[in-house]
């Protein structure tokens, strides 16, 4: 897959893209031709394990150290990509925290740390990649199926996610006329270690049958959606949350 009236490949940043879902949207790009830039908080083995598996598709591929709400560091992660790339065509914003507890209890430390990242986060990469993203190209943020869902714990992650749909939506809006697409993708319950981590086997199995294709989602049920809105094909797509979730209400 290439740049319009270019031989060279699209480029796309991935933030989150050392574990989880994020690196699943790394293979999936790679292997679509995409040169990779992953953004990554702080475990380089990882970033590097991610790395080895995006070249092995034949993508070139490099990893940014970027805490995703220091407008700094994310304004470095996009210079480093247009000066090893010469540009952005595509921005995945997958980096994310989920903290747990009843509103009641909620620790406000947790909360702030939270939407720093996921809200603060979003937004500062968003405001980058708006300024910077090509024509022809794409912006997608993470929201989460737990929007519209009635669940116990979830109130400050899912306040988080409502506001990142929010912003999707406007500033989907706001990019009207340079030729860029703003959507977001949504998960349901997919193990990855943020996801499975404090769950007992039995509200794993009790998540799992309450999706109808009885199973939790992996990465790589989520991969694909996001790689069809980066592409030519999901390009009519905007302004818009798409539930990859199996069906889960």
């Amino acid at each position: 897959m290439t740049h319009s009236g270019t031989s060279a490949p699209r480029v796309a940043i991935v933030t989150g893209g050392s574990r989880g879902i994020g690196r699943s949207v790394v293979r999936h790009l790679a292997g679509d031709g995409f040169s990779i830039v992953i953004g990554y908080a702080s475990n380089k083995d990882e970033a590097a394990a991610a790395i080895a598996e995006a070249e092995a598709t034949g993508a070139q591929a490099l990893a940014v150290a970027a805490d995703v709400a220091d407008e700094h560091a994310v304004a470095n992660l996009f210079d480093q990509t247009e000066q090893a790339f010469g540009g952005v065509d595509v921005v995945v914003n997958a980096a994310g925290l989920m903290s747990l507890a009843p509103l009641a209890d909620f620790d406000l430390g947790d909360l702030d740390r939270m939407h720093r990242t996921n809200i603060r986060g979003t937004f500062v990469v968003d405001q980058q990649a708006a300024r910077r993203v090509r024509p022809a190209g794409a912006i997608i943020n993470f929201s989460s199926s737990v929007l519209g869902r009635v669940l116990p714990t979830y109130t400050g992650y899912a306040a988080s996610k409502a506001a990142v749909e929010a912003m999707t939506f406007i500033l989907a809006h706001e990019l009207r006329g340079r030729d860029v697409t703003v959507n977001a993708v949504a998960p349901g319950p997919t193990a990855t270690d943020m996801f499975l981590e404090g769950k007992d086997q039995e509200l794993l199995t009790r998540l799992a049958q309450a999706v109808p294709l009885e199973r939790l989602g992996i990465p790589d049920d989520i991969a694909p959606a996001v790689a069809f809105l980066a592409s030519p094909d999901g390009h009519w797509i905007n302004g818009q949350t798409i539930r990859a979730n199996g069906g889960i209400i």
